[in-house]
């Protein structure tokens, strides 16, 4: 297990009123957020099977997800030892409080979420076995 603390802020300057552009081919982009609330990022796994996601991850707020393109399935924490998989949907958004990782069906980064989150929160990784 390993821990990181992110602490505000956590995440960079954005220009107003204009669009953000960010890198392609890339796990997590923080995009912009407000201090001491939230931030939003965008989220595209190189993972291409649930086999490749064997650590989960668990923030200690929870985290909204939304498929803005191609395909990616949320790989949740069943309480148990074990996982559930849940394929997102576009236009419908997912607020996960389990321990999770994330893989694109269709290739790495061929898929990408939304997501907003705290900014400032912990996370706990853990091998998938060791969430009980």
């Amino acid at each position: 297990m390993r821990k990181v603390s992110t602490r505000r802020p956590s995440f960079p300057e954005a220009a107003p009123d204009s669009p953000i552009v960010f890198p392609a081919g890339e796990r997590w982009n923080v995009l912009c957020g407000d201090s001491g609330h939230w931030r939003c990022g965008v989220f595209a796994p190189p993972e291409h099977s649930p086999c490749q996601c064997t650590e989960l991850e668990w923030h200690d707020c929870p985290e909204l997800f939304l498929l803005i393109s191609g395909r990616v399935t949320l790989v949740l924490s069943d309480g148990r030892g074990g996982v559930t998989e849940l394929p997102l949907e576009p236009g419908r958004p997912v607020l996960v409080t389990s321990p999770h990782s994330a893989y694109c069906p269709g290739g790495p980064f061929t898929g990408t979420c939304f997501v907003v989150e705290r900014d400032e929160f912990d996370t706990e990784y853990r091998q998938f076995q060791d969430w009980r």
